[in-house]
């Protein structure tokens, strides 16, 4: 699949993990891709859509922030390893079906 960017928020704590999700949902036309959590209780969400929009939802959690945020952060036009990391994480997760990768 193809994103024209990645929105990467870190906060404590997975319930502040959905406010920060439901709030930048509400905020642009962006779709919730997967979250992570590591060590210490950190959760990161990752949303996509085009550039512009996950520009506004980062910077909409940046300037009003419901809880704290640890970092916040746009990667236009990933990668293709960070791609494959981020849908490996989201199928991991179940937030993302399988696909077929056999040719």
């Amino acid at each position: 699949m193809r994103y024209g960017a990645f929105g990467l928020v870190e906060v404590v704590g997975s319930s502040n993990a959905i406010i920060v999700t439901d709030q930048m949902l509400k905020t642009a036309d962006v779709s919730f891709l997967t979250r992570n959590g590591k060590c210490g209780g950190h959760e990161t969400v990752f949303v996509t859509g085009d550039v512009s929009a996950v520009t506004a939802a980062v910077q909409a959690v940046k300037e009003n922030p419901l809880c704290d945020v640890c970092f916040a952060a746009v990667i236009s036009n990933p990668s293709e390893e960070t791609v494959r990391l981020a849908e490996e994480d989201a199928q991991k997760h179940g937030f993302m079906k399988k696909t077929n990768t056999k040719k």
